[in-house]
């Protein structure tokens, strides 16, 4: 995540494009060490990419992901046993996948320690 982290901030600091090098730079200022297998890896999955799409596309996931909302009262007046332990088992899967897709993701962390 610090690499991501230091990417955009090069990127609101005025940079359309930065480098590695940049990033770099940035991490190095504060005193961070680079990866630099994580750091290839960033560029090659944000190659040719608009950072504002991608910004776009992470809000959505993140939008989705987020939405909860209220408990809603049982259509059938509370007799549905069934149907309450199929909603808790569709929310067990989905908390499965998003936990799942919390793993896969960049594998950057602000809080690696290497």
């Amino acid at each position: 995540m610090r690499f991501v982290a230091a990417y955009l901030m090069a990127t609101m600091g005025g940079n359309p494009s930065p480098t590695k090098d940049d990033v770099r730079a940035i991490l190095g200022a504060v005193g961070a060490d680079v990866d630099e297998d994580k750091l290839d890896l960033l560029f090659a999955r944000i190659a040719d990419k608009d950072v504002t799409e991608l910004i776009a596309v992470g809000r959505e996931k993140f939008a989705f992901a987020s939405c909860g909302g209220g408990v809603a009262a049982p259509a059938d007046g509370g007799a549905g046993g069934a149907a309450a332990e199929e909603k808790e088992e569709e929310k067990a899967e989905a908390k499965v996948v998003m936990e799942e897709e919390e793993e896969v993701g960049l594998g950057f962390s602000l809080f690696d320690e290497e």
